[in-house]
């Protein structure tokens, strides 16, 4: 059985976004504690960081702590969303407040959701006066509780040089200090659609090639070319759920921007168009939104592979994208002519985002 330091300890943070240095934090505290507590909150929310986004973050890469996260709307995910919960969340104290402040609201969330904890974890100065607000405050409820202990973790960020303000001004110049989970969610995802032999695909190539990083295939075509054309409705709530879960898998190893061949859009318009109808679920995973949505002209002389309907299908799906987009208000880019050339259109289109 391990021998642990401490019972319990604590890591507070904004985690916005977790970075190594956090993680280092984290595991210190889990080498010397039995239980570990993480709290996060932060007032404002600092863009990007969604207290939903840094509770899937900590869980991703914490799942051996307590995870407790509290959004300043009244998120509260990682201890029940009781009404005293979302109200202590709402009266989380602003950037800049007193310390103090800070501390005892901390210490207010270990009384009332999680229990005292024996050691707080920090890589600030200030933790010394953190623990001994903790103490003062369990101390009132446990007059003969030991003192928190105040363990300090790399003050010098000599094994994790950064921090959350340096990785929030340039994410991708700091892709190192962040997890494949983290850094996936600072991915512009870009969504490529077009009807059958419009060049979707080859686009999608095309662009991960010239920005060097990676596309996400279409799942819906190998199934379909693996059943030899024989889906069925229920295949294509499934196909929809595949492209989501490839696009998260996808874009861990990707840099900046991900390419996507297709959507769940994509898969909705083949419900409708061979099946009469789309399940509520799909028509939800298609209303996703991307960060830039292309859609190819069906100008290219249509090939038929042995898998794909005919030239007046690809149309038929080149006016459904381009009702859907327009009932959506989703703006999007028609790309027209060569590769060459509308690989030149994205870039052109969009100098600074694609830079």
């Amino acid at each position: 059985m391990a021998s642990f330091r401490f019972a319990s300890g604590l890591v507070v943070g904004k985690f916005a976004p977790l970075h190594l240095g956090h993680e280092l934090l984290i595991q210190r505290a889990l080498e010397a504690c039995a239980r570990v507590v993480v709290f996060s909150f932060t007032k404002p929310e600092l863009p990007g960081c969604p207290p939903q986004r840094r509770k899937a973050w900590l869980d991703a890469r914490s799942p051996r702590t307590q995870n407790v996260v509290f959004g300043a709307d009244g998120f509260v995910a990682g201890i029940p969303a009781e009404p005293a919960a979302i109200a202590l969340a709402r009266a989380m104290p602003r950037e800049g407040e007193p310390e103090d402040r800070h501390r005892r609201y901390v210490g207010e969330l270990c009384l009332r959701f999680v229990g005292p904890v024996d050691a707080v974890f920090t890589s600030e100065d200030y933790g010394d006066g953190f623990a001994a607000v903790l103490t003062e405050q369990f101390r009132a409820r446990e007059p003969h509780r030991a003192a928190v202990q105040h363990v300090q973790v790399d003050r010098a960020r000599q094994l994790v040089p950064v921090s959350g303000t340096v990785i929030r001004r340039d994410p991708h110049g700091q892709r190192a200090y962040l997890g494949a989970e983290v850094y996936a969610d600072f991915v512009a995802r870009v969504c490529i659609l077009g009807g059958e032999s419009t060049g979707k695909t080859t686009l999608a190539a095309a662009l991960a090639e010239r920005f060097a990083t990676q596309w996400v295939p279409e799942y819906g075509r190998e199934l379909w070319v693996e059943r030899d054309g024989r889906l069925t409705f229920a295949d294509m709530l499934h196909i929809g759920e595949a492209q989501v879960a490839r696009e998260a898998e996808y874009a861990r190893r990707a840099r900046r921007y991900l390419f996507c061949d297709t959507s769940p859009l994509t898969t909705a318009c083949y419900s409708e168009m061979l099946f009469g109808a789309v399940d509520p679920r799909l028509r939800e995973l298609a209303a996703r939104s991307y960060a830039h949505t292309i859609l190819c002209a069906p100008d290219f002389a249509f090939v038929q592979d042995g898998t794909r309907q005919d030239a007046a299908f690809a149309q038929r799906q080149h006016d459904y994208y381009l009702a859907a987009l327009a009932r959506a208000g989703v703006p999007f880019q028609l790309v027209r002519g060569s590769v060459a050339e509308r690989v030149a259109q994205v870039v052109a289109a969009d100098a600074l985002a694609y830079s």
